[in-house]
């Protein structure tokens, strides 16, 4: 066998025994039904991972029997230290100190783990169980998650404690295993982490040697130690996963290093107590009765039972009940004297923890005039917006990938969130785009932050496994990507984002803007910030666009509109043609309309152009709007600097870089190689016309696409 990773980190000092108010064999019954619940989960579903529990069931009863300040019957208790379970295969675990310290999630939600509906779904979710910080599962995602929690925590501490009144004060508590630390995303996070100086985040590693394929030996023989320490983290290690009052000691160590974050290597069996246990065959796969039984008889419980729970078990671990009432009622009685003696930040937190935005209604904000002939990138409409929202909403906080120059991100009103100034609000993040969009999610789940960040659109690639995790877990970040089509130009085709349109419009709760000027990119950020459960990404140019004529910041809420109308002079019932442009290409659609029309004078023809500046927002208003925009019996045709797949939902006739990706050129030459110029498209408007030409009648007539079945998806679950 290969040689084992190395283990450099230093011991704990030997640790006295703690009195944590139970016997030594109490505790032992504590750690051995937290096992025994964990199996029985993954028996009943015959389907789950029932290994990691098992050897982690003494961290987790160290952490929510003792360690962790919490509020099971306030779940939501803004002070509470947050717990991320970044190995989330690992929910039995979870799930089952949920249910013991009294959280809403009973026995029977226990016994229906993995199963339709059910509160214990086969990875932790935070929209579905009241305690799941953030849904992990993706593994690497949740450590993450957790650098932007204490990054949170740290910034909220900065901007509200005042003498006297430490209102935002508490620890970011993790386990993860070998597979999270495999996944480069946490590399990216945890090296931010440590340059920052994170010291109330502490990481609990279960070190069990052990992945999917089996021995790490086979492909992690790495010193994760060394590695962390390299960070800037502090490094522990607990040699014995069982012993309690190691474990306890190691803690207490971590939390006496306010500088650094703090990783405990904790030296555990994967499937403690089973026949299997220390194999890979233990990770992913139910026991089966025989060890299930041999398991429970050898930890003292009745083979013959599933899902017990002994008195004496219940009796310790629901103390946490009365235990974090008593938080919440000094936490509450803090807030009320803070409120006494700093009114103005205590209505602000209060806001904040709610969730609301600032009252707007009187807030007049930017808006730009076809007058101005100026060309502006909406990148910089964008700078604009930033600035503009910043000082009305004090939670916006985020950063670039190292990109701000060129994403134009950098907020005025602040300073940077760094190790010693914590109360700034624009993070250099660095260029870690998938750490970067992880710790956002982090931001948003604490509460109290509206995160944003930025990249190049087409790096968005390197993130989104994070951005599916902000879309299904329904944080409404920002995601503010410039560059965003071949008009970057000489970058070429490494940079320039072909088919990210296509894979973003994709997926599901995620709202996409690609604004066409400054009005529109003023009405995306509105409309961005009202969503506060659906993130957004804002696709903005680097090449500058004219202020249109039409374009409304109002209309972006309606996702597609009528720009302009064009009727003909024997024709002003409905369009013969209606052109929809996106972003940079919305301008050129009205200078074809324009062309169009001038080499066909008389009034034949009636065109209109449509900005789609969401095709989420569009889909959806309802069928009667849709239809007063893309009218039937109009031939439609779409022009956008991206991949065509997708279009052929609203357009008879896509216009864009189809199976191809893009070129190093300048800008102009490249529309011009792709055919996005007017000549080229005022022809394409003409075969379209006749090709949608009765012979018969001379009328321009297509089908509608948007008039076909229509099916009803199920009901939501939660």
């Amino acid at each position: 066998m290969a040689e084992k990773r190395a283990a450099s980190s230093p011991p704990v000092p030997p640790a006295p025994k703690r009195n944590r108010g139970l016997s030594f064999e109490q505790e032992q019954t504590c750690v051995n039904n937290i096992r025994t619940l964990a199996v029985d989960m993954v028996e009943k579903a015959n389907s789950g991972h029932p290994g990691a529990p098992m050897g982690c069931a003494p961290i987790a009863h160290m952490l929510f029997g003792s360690v962790m300040n919490y509020a099971p019957t306030h779940p939501k208790w803004f002070n509470r230290d947050r717990f991320v379970l970044s190995n989330g295969h690992a929910c039995a675990l979870l799930y089952a100190m949920l249910h013991l310290t009294g959280y809403p999630l009973d026995i029977e939600e226990l016994k229906r783990f993995r199963q339709l509906g059910s509160l214990t779904p086969g990875h932790p979710e935070n929209f579905m169980t009241a305690g799941v910080e953030v849904s992990t599962g993706p593994l690497g995602q949740g450590i993450s998650n957790a650098v932007g929690l204490a990054i949170a925590e740290k910034h909220l501490a900065a901007h509200f404690n005042r003498d006297g009144f430490n209102l935002v004060d508490h620890y970011t508590y993790v386990i993860c295993g070998d597979g999270c630390l495999q996944e480069g995303v946490s590399s990216e996070a945890s090296s931010l982490a440590g340059h920052l100086g994170l010291g109330k985040l502490i990481v609990c590693y279960d070190d069990n040697k052990i992945t999917i394929d089996g021995d790490t030996s086979l492909s992690f023989t790495e010193d994760v130690g060394k590695r962390y320490e390299a960070y800037g983290w502090q490094v522990l290690t607990v040699h014995d996963g069982n012993d309690l009052n190691e474990l306890q000691a190691a803690i207490e160590t971590a939390k006496l290093d306010g500088d650094r974050p703090t990783m405990i290597k904790v030296h555990t069996q994967i499937g403690f107590g089973s026949s299997k246990a220390g194999s890979h065959s233990v990770h992913g796969a139910p026991l089966g009765a025989n060890d299930t039984a041999q398991v429970k008889q050898r930890f003292g419980f009745d083979p013959a039972q599933s899902f017990e729970v002994k008195p004496e078990v219940y009796d310790f671990y629901r103390q946490q009940q009365t235990k974090g009432e008593a938080l919440v009622a000094a936490w509450n009685q803090l807030i009320a004297q803070y409120a006494g003696v700093h009114p103005e930040l205590a209505t602000e937190l209060q806001r904040r923890i709610d969730g609301r935005l600032p009252d707007f209604s009187h807030v007049n904000f930017p808006s730009y005039s076809s007058a101005d002939a100026k060309a502006v990138a909406t990148r910089n409409r964008s700078e604009e917006m930033l600035n503009f929202i910043a000082p009305l909403l004090p939670e916006l906080i985020g950063g670039s990938a190292d990109l701000t120059p060129s994403n134009l991100t950098f907020l005025k009103c602040t300073g940077d969130f760094q190790r010693a100034t914590p109360a700034g609000r624009y993070i250099r993040f660095g260029v870690r785009e998938h750490g970067m969009a992880a710790i956002c999610n982090g931001l948003f789940a604490h509460g109290g932050l509206r995160p944003y960040c930025a990249t190049f659109l087409n790096f968005i690639g390197y993130a989104l496994g994070a951005v599916r995790v902000s879309a299904l877990s329904r944080f409404g970040i920002l995601y503010v990507m410039t560059h965003d089509s071949i008009g970057l130009g000489e970058d070429g085709p490494t940079h320039q984002p072909i088919e990210m349109l296509q894979s973003l419009r994709a997926m599901p709760n995620l709202l996409v803007f690609r604004p066409a000027d400054g009005n529109e990119t003023a009405g995306a950020y509105q409309v961005a910030l009202e969503h506060a459960h659906t993130p957004s990404v804002l696709s903005l140019s680097r090449q500058g666009v004219p202020t249109l004529a039409g374009t409304s910041a109002a209309m972006v809420r309606q996702g597609g509109y009528v720009v302009h109308d064009f009727p003909g002079a024997t024709n002003t019932t409905r369009p013969d043609l209606i052109l929809i442009g996106t972003g940079t290409e919305l301008s050129l659609a009205v200078k074809v309309a324009e062309a169009f029309l001038q080499q066909h004078p008389g009034g034949a023809f009636y065109l209109r152009v449509v900005s789609m500046v969401s095709c989420e927002l569009f889909d959806q208003q309802p069928a009667e709007y849709q239809l007063s925009v893309l009218t039937p019996g109009a031939a439609v045709m779409s022009i956008e600097a991206g991949g065509v797949t997708g279009w052929q939902k609203y357009a008879h006739a896509p216009c864009g870089i189809d199976g191809v990706f893009g070129l190093s050129a300048p800008a102009d030459k490249l529309y011009q190689h792709f055919g996005l110029t007017v000549p080229t498209l005022v022809q394409r408007c003409s075969d379209v016309l006749a090709f949608y030409t009765d012979a018969a009648t001379g009328k321009v007539h297509a089908p509608s696409l948007l008039q076909r079945p229509h099916f009803a998806a199920p009901t939501p679950l939660h």
